[in-house]
């Protein structure tokens, strides 16, 4: 081994007493624990209170994890092979509970003795009609000094890691003695002292003792508020300067004018009066667009709140400015919806717009590329096809991303590429809505802004739950909406039968509805995902057209229809979607004058999650405060666009629940760049030590969008 490192921190876990090199190996591989520091920061997710006991028989399924005193009746090794198991009995004066392993069967064995006492936690798990405990911790009783504990950690460890006694309880016996050998001065403030005078928090080192080892629950939510803080206000802080410095590096096109082509259409040819969040975003885009910096802004609203407008008076910004601008979709239904929309409000000016996807070929393509490349297209609309090299522009000064968590960073990147001197403005458009302080979370150093108000006089989509027993009600709707000249749409989750899920699969369901609606009086469209695109589209393209009345289609219809003439929206299985999935196919009706109705189909059976989904979906249609249901029961990381970019890394704070803390953090990171942008303060010594120390912990995410 080497000299051991100066900071304590660093030093490999093979120093800490009770670290072999092959535990060292094992946590190294396992949990990616190095060093000091890093099991440090690896926190309990759980805490059980020691002096607290459940009694066996008032046990029910709806409880969680436990905690048991008893004796121990009966340990025997059960079946063969895979099935091989040990079931132990615990008994207490009130009844008797099961206790099974299936993994580490003898080594577990040898632990346990018949007769004596245990204390015994747990998750509990219901095995036909009996509780049991799977795979619990088990400790001999010690009568005083466990009743003495108070809040125990529980840390999160693997099978092979307990097969070495580094179970949780292992984990908590390395972690005190870790703690035990630091000193304050080992775990230096990393925040200016006035902001934790401010704020009330304690001292890092304490912070650090009670995350672990907390003596009371207050001392537990002090440590707890102090580190998620910290958390948080790094990230901010390094987006922030991000940000800033983006801005300051990035030069952009400068859009110095508004002139005939946005004003004509504004004062002459916009049919309707812009909502005031319109106009509002209008100006932040204004403002952008005229500072001579790149733009790279987020613009969300709810599904119908007018976000291509927005979008197309942006691009008419470009064009008075004489600059090119184009929008790209995820897929090619969706890309010429757009194309068909931003013609017809381009109509009457001498603009010219064009499409381009994977199926223009030949001829088409070459006299369009050309076209393209001598600036006589203005505006060119299309799917990824856009980031092809072969794609050239002569003045490109606007991109439009729609749904920009379907596209990748390198694609997204590309097109950053396709413009001289400078990289255009981007504008990137979201339907799914993302609580504000979230969005600027998620999206790095986006700016963000929000159309969160609908145009006056549409008619909210009434939302209705029906169970199996109400689906020939339901027909008979369907049948009054498709005789009033309307359309439907009937949405199901899975493709073909699963021997696993007992759900109303796409083809029963469209045999079924043959029935119901025979021809030649109903047509019926099928689309779904494992469909050859052109006939995916042709379908699509029946419906659109009217040509059939009811569609049956799998989700790929979430994003990429518009069909004003559509008024019902079936989801079957309601319990099988996601929230905001849920909120997206709503969105699908409701487009046109008439009133639209969405209807939940879902079995009695239903869990606690699926049937608050689907009480939400009724409550509300609010996209925002749908988006802030999905997250609570969700959390951040199912979010589309985190997954992706493996962006968020908190350990202890959750974006969906720490809202509260993640504004004070955002508003202190931002008043202390606007201060010191450099850092260079003396009382922002701590901050900035810390940032050096940690760097790549903070290492800036991807510029683009």
């Amino acid at each position: 081994m080497s000299d051991k490192p100066k900071n304590i921190l660093d030093r490999p876990l093979e120093y800490l007493k009770g670290v072999s090199a092959t535990r060292a190996k094992l946590l190294r591989e396992e949990l990616s624990l190095h060093t000091y520091d890093d099991l440090l920061r690896h926190y309990p997710f759980r805490y059980v209170d020691k002096t607290q006991f459940h009694k066996i028989a008032a046990l029910t399924e709806d409880d969680d994890h436990v905690q048991l005193k008893g004796v121990l009746r009966q340990v025997n090794v059960m079946g063969e092979g895979r099935k091989k198991r040990l079931v132990a009995r615990l008994r207490d004066e009130t009844g008797m509970i099961e206790l099974v392993w299936f993994r580490g069967v003898h080594f577990i064995q040898k632990q346990l003795t018949v007769g004596m006492s245990y204390v015994v936690y747990g998750r509990i798990n219901v095995f036909g009609s009996r509780l049991n405990l799977p795979h619990p911790e088990v400790e001999a009783f010690n009568g005083n000094a466990q009743e003495a504990a108070t809040l125990a950690p529980i840390y999160s460890t693997t099978d092979k890691l307990s097969n070495k006694n580094l179970n949780a309880k292992g984990l908590r016996r390395l972690t005190k003695t870790l703690l035990d050998q630091l000193a304050p001065a080992d775990l230096p403030e990393n925040l200016p002292q006035w902001m934790i005078e401010k704020l009330r928090f304690p001292s890092r080192y304490d912070a650090m003792q009670w995350i672990h080892f907390p003596p009371t629950q207050g001392k537990l939510h002090q440590a707890r508020r102090r580190l998620k803080y910290e958390e948080l206000f790094f990230v901010q802080l390094r987006l922030l300067r991000s940000n800033i410095k983006r801005k300051q590096a990035l030069a952009g096109f400068h859009f110095e004018k508004v002139g005939a082509y946005f004003n004509t259409f504004y004062h002459e040819k916009l049919p309707f009066e812009l909502t005031g969040a319109q106009k509002r975003v209008l100006k932040e885009i204004r403002a952008d667009v005229n500072t001579g910096a790149q733009m790279n802004r987020l613009l969300q609203g709810d599904v119908g709140s007018g976000k291509t407008v927005v979008g197309f008076m942006t691009m008419l910004m470009a064009l008075d400015n004489g600059y090119q601008a184009i929008m790209m979709a995820p897929t090619e239904i969706l890309a010429q919806q757009h194309y068909a929309g931003i013609s017809e409000m381009a109509e009457g000016q001498d603009i010219e717009v064009a499409f381009l996807s994977g199926s223009v070929k030949g001829r088409k393509r070459k006299d369009l590329l050309e076209r393209l490349e001598a600036g006589q297209i203005n505006i060119l609309i299309g799917t990824h096809a856009l980031i092809e090299p072969w794609v050239v522009f002569k003045n490109l000064g606007l991109v439009l991303i729609d749904e920009q968590h379907r596209f990748g960073v390198a694609q997204r990147a590309a097109l950053w590429k396709k413009s001289h001197p400078y990289a255009p403005h981007v504008l990137v458009m979201t339907a799914t809505p993302i609580p504000r302080t979230l969005a600027m979370t998620l999206y790095g150093d986006l700016d963000v802004s929000v159309i969160d108000e609908l145009p006056p006089g549409r008619k909210p989509i009434q939302t209705l739950h029906k169970y199996e027993s109400g689906r020939l009600r339901v027909f008979g709707f369907m049948r009054n909406e498709i005789d009033k000249g309307h359309q439907v749409y009937v949405v199901y989750p899975l493709i073909e039968e699963s021997q696993q899920l007992d759900l109303h699969n796409l083809e029963q369901g469209h045999e079924s509805l043959q029935r119901e609606f025979p021809q030649p009086k109903y047509q019926i469209s099928v689309v779904h995902g494992k469909m050859k695109a052109t006939d995916k589209d042709f379908e699509m393209q029946r419906f659109v057209r009217g040509e059939t009345q009811i569609m049956v289609a799998t989700t790929v219809i979430e994003v990429g229809v518009n069909v004003p003439n559509a008024s019902v929206m079936v989801i079957e299985n309601t319990e099988r979607f996601g929230l905001s999935q849920l909120h997206q196919l709503r969105g699908r009706v409701g487009r046109g004058a008439d009133q639209s109705y969405c209807i939940l189909m879902s079995s009695y059976k239903l869990s606690k999650d699926g049937r608050e989904r689907i009480k939400t979906m009724v409550d509300t249609t609010d996209g925002f405060r749908i988006a802030e249901a999905d997250l609570k029961l969700r959390g951040p990381g199912s979010m589309e666009g985190t997954r992706q970019s493996g962006m968020i890394s908190l350990q202890l704070a959750d974006l969906t629940k720490d809202q509260a803390i993640l504004k004070v953090a955002r508003d202190y990171a931002r008043a202390m760049l606007e201060q010191d942008p450099d850092l260079q303060l003396p009382e922002h010594a701590p901050v900035r030590a810390y940032i050096m120390r940690y760097g790549k912990r903070f290492q800036s995410w991807a510029r683009i969008s």
